[in-house]
């Protein structure tokens, strides 16, 4: 290659690396899509059109939910590990996707660790175990002494097989010593309906999903899953506090695509912090049942990874698989 060329090649590499500084050093310069492979008005759909609202406001760019629902996650999540890792296309998913669906699923389309970049954890929302009224245990002991006395005998609902309502219950007959009967429905809203109508006494739920019917009484709760009592409930006990080490929240993070320039990750992580930070922004999250835990990048990779470790034990124990 002669010199005239070679200062050639220099100027084009030089002027693309000016460039891409550019881009990152405006960004955002355009619109973002938060990519939420859950339905519309789902716990992840609801907390990502709070935090969509909260960053457009913030950084005077549009960041517009695009709802990819499918597979438990796994179309959406497919989706957005294919884009451009430019920032411009970012994800906004669940810890049952993440974690849940590489044991779950003899295929997943997506690597969940290599093909995304953890920029924030953005809230974390028990489930409870809930009762049907009727039920004549009222807290976890009770629970757990009428399951031993009658094995076998007493039912609980979940939103589906290898659901994490349904991979809940079968922890708690692992870690309790008890045999509570799985009843898989299709989503949480047809098991919610047998519950109310005492077809099945027991049903793993998000709190956001029943805390209005606790509230009028017409299911009563028996626990929440989470390690502590949440924020948004704090007069429903923990499973923990009855059977040590008991946890498994829901917890929602952003990822961005795997590739995607340092610059832009500090950028997105720090912009997620800022309104996470906002007072207006959390009451509209605690709205939702939602505790607001904070934990770095490299935290939530951690997380991911213990919770991945963890389900696929339960998973195998449980028998429960997808194709």
């Amino acid at each position: 290659m002669n010199r005239p060329v070679r200062m050639a090649l220099a100027c084009v590499l030089f002027g693309a690396s000016l460039a891409n500084a550019a881009a990152t050093d405006n960004y955002p310069s355009k619109p973002v899509t938060i990519v939420v492979p859950q339905a519309p008005g789902g716990t992840n759909d609801i907390v990502g059109r709070i935090i969509g609202a909260a960053l457009s406001q913030s950084t005077g760019q549009q960041f517009i939910v695009d709802n990819r629902p499918g597979a438990g996650g796994n179309i959406g999540s497919q989706y957005a590990a294919r884009s451009n890792p430019d920032g411009y296309t970012v994800l906004l998913t669940i810890s049952s996707t993440q974690a849940i669906n590489p044991a779950l699923y003899k295929r997943i389309p997506f690597d969940p660790v290599k093909d995304f970049e953890p920029v924030a954890l953005v809230a974390s929302v028990p489930n409870v175990l809930v009762a049907n009224p009727a039920f004549p245990a009222n807290n976890m002991k009770e629970l757990i002494a009428l399951a031993k006395s009658k094995p076998n005998e007493y039912r609980f609902g979940s939103a589906g097989n290898g659901s994490l309502n349904h991979l809940l219950g079968e922890m708690l007959n692992n870690m309790a010593g008890i045999s509570l009967e799985h009843v898989p429905y299709k989503g949480v809203g047809p098991a919610l309906n047998d519950l109310l109508g005492n077809q099945i006494p027991l049903a793993f739920a998000s709190l956001p999903s029943v805390i209005s019917h606790i509230k009028a009484g017409k299911l009563k709760a028996l626990g929440v899953s989470s390690a502590k009592r949440s924020s948004a409930a704090p007069d429903i006990p923990a499973i923990a506090e009855t059977i040590p080490n008991y946890n498994g929240d829901l917890w929602v993070a952003l990822y961005a695509v795997h590739g995607t320039p340092k610059d832009v990750l500090t950028k997105l992580t720090n912009a997620v912090d800022k309104v996470l930070d906002d007072k207006s922004v959390q009451e509209k999250l605690r709205a939702q049942g939602a505790d607001l835990p904070r934990a770095t990048p490299q935290q939530l990779s951690g997380m991911l990874k213990t919770d991945m470790e963890k389900w696929a034990k339960i998973v195998k124990t449980s028998g429960a698989t997808v194709d």
